[in-house]
């Protein structure tokens, strides 16, 4: 496996893995390469997990135009719905819910309140769409992950960490 290497100023080392599989480090100016071999070296069996992760969700998301058409639709039908039922019950109205065909998130929420939700969304069960839009909708009160925007996502779905799960296995 290759490992990209990416120098900045940072302050920190991380490991990730990019769409081609390769691992990705991402170093401090200051960090000598034998470090950062030996960081991945460190993280060996982290890294082969998340190349079968990563993998596993390319191959997922490798479908033809029909079945992305097709999730759009069911998309475009089931997400306003839920989002409608949620906005509803936590009182935050979005701007606007667009359906995308975005494969690296679920979801987003605009600095005007505009939703957006990823059609692949439809590849996992309605406890995790449901999250997903309970996440976005409660940015248009917190646009952060801070301690009072999971307070309010719990307050609304206390099961959430389950539900988010869920994206993560499928």
């Amino acid at each position: 496996m290759e490992v990209k290497i990416i120098r900045s100023n940072r302050k920190t080392l991380s490991l990730s893995v990019d769409d081609e599989l390769n691992a990705v480090v991402r170093a401090p100016l200051y960090i000598t390469t034998k470090q950062i071999n030996k960081f991945v070296s460190d993280n060996t069996e982290w890294l082969e997990k998340a190349v079968k992760h990563k993998d596993t969700q390319l191959k997922k998301y490798d479908l033809t135009d029909n079945e992305i058409a097709e999730l759009v639709n069911k998309a475009k039908e089931v997400i306003p719905q839920r989002v409608e039922y949620y906005s509803l019950m936590m009182n935050l109205k979005p701007t606007g819910v667009k359906i995308t065909k975005a494969k690296k998130r679920f979801g987003s929420c605009s600095s005007k309140n505009s939703l957006c939700f990823s059609c692949f969304l439809m590849l996992y069960p309605i406890d995790a769409v449901d999250y997903v839009v309970v996440h976005e909708l409660a940015h248009i009160k917190h646009h952060n992950h801070g301690k009072e925007f999971y307070a309010l996502i719990c307050q609304y779905m206390p099961d959430y960490k389950q539900r988010e799960r869920l994206l993560k296995v499928q």
